[in-house]
């Protein structure tokens, strides 16, 4: 199992959760991102630097999945495509992305990338949460007790 982290937006907060998890239960966790990332001194924790472009971190982290990995993204389009690769995604808000629930994901993001585009939407996510953050190391920690 290896954790893939989708780090250009992940927020430092779920990272640290991620470090933390990662020396918990010895799995490799690999943040990738198109801009410098400090990380903490660990054999398990990598950073891949990526060129700078749409979708490059996430076409990076797809072609390297394999079954049983775990992926953290918001990036909907990138959980639809690494699910299909059996893993399991979460995104940093603590949803668990699962075959079952991605395509109403999918088509939601969709509708809102379409009314953001003619103005009846505005803005994005609000601020991350306390309960947001225990519910993104809640869904972590239950798929990594379900992999060991």
């Amino acid at each position: 199992m290896h954790i893939w982290v989708d780090a250009d937006a992940c927020p430092n907060p779920i990272k640290e959760i991620l470090y933390r998890a990662a020396k918990r239960c010895n799995v490799p966790v690999t943040l990738v991102a198109n801009h410098y990332l400090s990380i903490p001194a660990s054999p398990l924790i990598k950073f891949q630097q990526v060129e700078s472009g749409f979708d490059v971190a996430d076409n990076y982290i797809a072609r390297r999945v394999n079954p049983g990995d775990i992926v953290v993204t918001q990036d909907i389009p990138l959980a639809a495509e690494v699910i299909e690769k059996e893993t399991e995604v979460i995104s940093p808000r603590g949803e668990h992305y699962t075959k079952a629930n991605i395509r109403q994901r999918l088509a939601m993001r969709n509708l809102m990338e379409e009314l953001r585009s003619i103005g009846e939407v505005r803005g994005g996510p609000g601020t991350m949460t306390n309960v947001e953050r225990q519910q993104f190391a809640n869904v972590l920690d239950r798929l990594l007790v379900k992999k060991s």
